[in-house]
């Protein structure tokens, strides 16, 4: 892998270049770390590559501007394979942790689930049923904890009321560290 940088009016952005033998077409990949790669077929001819890679450079900046505003965040990996592969495994994690914490608050519930949410950590249904994101599996038991509760009283109190944070603190009494981290948790 060769590290080059690509020159722009305001700015110069270092990339790296990568020639693959698996790659069937010029691949540009900008990651939550700010860097750029620019993965280019074996056969392909690299100056025709940084030429795409220069018709690109509005789109680069403007990832790079996105990733900025997440500097902090933790991110995980995600898709279908991912999801299948911790599924089973979330949901052994899911089902001991609400039945730990249930213990305090014998609250009714219907069912647990795992999905593949794009934007939410848990949800707590009408029905009663408590659904986890499956990469809860990645998350630190005292944030898992949390968030467990978090689904817990919601079975109780179906808004974030004061009533709902009375019953959140019962258990998880420095709540608001663990929803701030929670938040800096990226999908």
């Amino acid at each position: 892998m060769m590290h080059n940088q690509i020159k722009t009016k305001n700015q110069t952005i270092p990339y790296k270049l990568r020639v693959s033998r698996r790659a069937k077409r010029v691949r540009l990949s900008v990651a939550h770390d700010s860097s750029v790669i620019l993965t280019v077929p074996w056969r392909v001819d690299v100056k025709r590559a940084e030429d795409f890679l220069k018709d690109k450079t509005n789109w680069i900046i403007k990832k790079l501007e996105f990733f900025k505003q997440y500097k902090g965040r933790v991110f995980f990996k995600s898709g279908k394979r991912e999801y299948h592969k911790f599924k089973h495994q979330a949901l052994v994690l899911a089902g001991e942790r609400v039945k730990y914490w249930n213990q305090f608050y014998n609250f009714s519930y219907n069912r647990i689930n795992i999905k593949n949410q794009k934007t939410r950590w848990g949800s707590c249904s009408k029905k009663g049923n408590l659904n986890f994101n499956y990469k809860i599996v990645h998350l630190p038991k005292e944030l898992l904890d949390y968030l467990v509760v978090h689904e817990l009283c919601h079975l109780k109190e179906f808004n974030h009321s004061k009533n709902f944070w009375q019953f959140v603190v019962q258990t998880i009494p420095d709540y608001k560290i663990y929803r701030a981290r929670l938040r800096k948790m990226a999908f």
